[in-house]
């Protein structure tokens, strides 16, 4: 990312996105001002193709847009994952409107994949699309869409037509007929990122909207969302885990034991905890930046490395926000530190399909020269 773009980023984290962080996550409301903010400045469109108006950039400048919005407000970073994975799909296939509105920042997308019938098996998806002319009709449950509702349009998962293969893609926008919310969202973290059900009965859309071909679904998926959505989710753990181990040096340097005269940071365990949290925030970020570098780079050993990159930093993120947490001891509890927040908040990515131990069983079955979805 240019010079620029990272001065402007730094300013709307500073202006808008931190000093809302607290009431988007008290209040679970979505960061509205804070991705009109981003679109307004062109992070959006980060990723459009410069045919289409966008900025061009690519997978690192994503992730580096993702890791420094999470380290401010962690829901508002899961939005722009979100954004960014689908828009690989909406670039290629999606509407030439469509993709004008996302360069010029006026237009955010999602994933709709997860439904309640095959759950965080994305891969299976159990909804209906049945064609009737030029205008196909979609059935679905799906159980979680981040930004539902709030979004202008989903990236939409469903079976088949009539083609061979595990599903179809679709552009679906948010205001379609049929297309209802089915539920709130009142998470344990990530309160803000509006993470909720969406129903489809027999919605109506024009069958041009197909994104690829009928029965590509899970290819386009595979070889487009998903390397995306992996990384930048790697991306969100690391800026909520930076943020954490920064919040906890800081209140361990300032707190001070005034019966011994000392810091909190002078206590040996303290110091511990704090070397920990450095080792597997640093260790996270260099397997990231490695990631990034594979995939940009077209190395051969890019979809092991993307197939891990997620696992780590989900799990990492969770060890350090705990080790926050027990650094900062009472105080941690409090609303202002941020710190049970970036608990809260970190918990999320260990679950979010492809799961960790999902994503282990992938790596495993890499390394061992077997398909990673065989047997389902």
């Amino acid at each position: 990312m240019d010079t620029a773009y990272s001065k402007a980023l730094d300013g709307i984290i500073a202006d808008v996105v931190a000093p809302s962080a607290q009431q988007v996550d008290r209040d679970g409301t979505f960061p509205r001002k804070a991705v009109m903010a981003l679109g307004e400045a062109g992070f959006l469109g980060l990723t459009s193709p410069t045919a289409d108006g966008g900025g061009g950039g690519g997978l690192g400048d994503a992730a580096s847009v993702v890791e420094k919005v999470s380290h401010a407000c962690g829901s508002t970073g899961m939005v722009m994952v979100m954004h960014y994975a689908a828009m690989p799909v909406i670039s290629a296939y999606g509407p030439s409107d469509v993709r004008a509105a996302v360069a010029a920042g006026q237009h955010l997308t999602t994933l709709a994949f997860s439904e309640t019938g095959s759950r965080s098996h994305f891969w299976a998806p159990m909804s209906s699309a049945t064609r009737t002319g030029d205008e196909v009709r979609l059935s679905a449950r799906k159980s979680w869409v981040t930004s539902a509702g709030e979004a202008d349009s989903y990236v939409w998962s469903s079976r088949p037509l009539a083609a061979e293969g595990a599903m179809t893609l679709w552009y679906v926008p948010s205001t379609t007929r049929g297309v209802e919310l089915a539920g709130d969202f009142d998470g344990l973290g990530l309160r803000g990122n509006a993470s909720r059900p969406v129903h489809a009965d027999d919605a109506g859309i024009p069958a041009a909207w197909m994104l690829g071909d009928d029965g590509a679904g899970l290819d386009i998926a595979m070889e487009s969302v998903l390397p995306w959505f992996l990384v930048l989710n790697a991306a969100f753990s690391v800026g909520l885990m930076r943020a954490a181990l920064s919040a906890a040096v800081a209140h361990a340097t300032a707190t001070r034991l005034e019966h011994l005269g000392q810091s909190l940071a002078q206590q040996p365990l303290v110091r511990f905890d704090i070397g920990r949290m450095q080792i597997e925030v640093d260790r996270s970020r260099a397997l990231l930046a490695d990631t990034i570098a594979a995939v940009e780079g077209g190395r051969d050993d890019a979809m092991l490395r993307i197939l891990e990159v997620k696992a780590a930093a989900a799990e990492s993120a969770t060890a350090v926000t705990d080790l926050a947490m027990k650094v900062a001891g009472g105080a941690a509890f409090r609303k202002d530190l941020g710190l049970e927040r970036q608990f809260r908040d970190s918990r999320a990515a260990r679950v979010m399909a492809p799961t960790t131990d999902r994503l282990t069983d992938f790596v495993a079955r890499a390394v061992c020269g077997m398909p990673l979805l065989d047997g389902g």
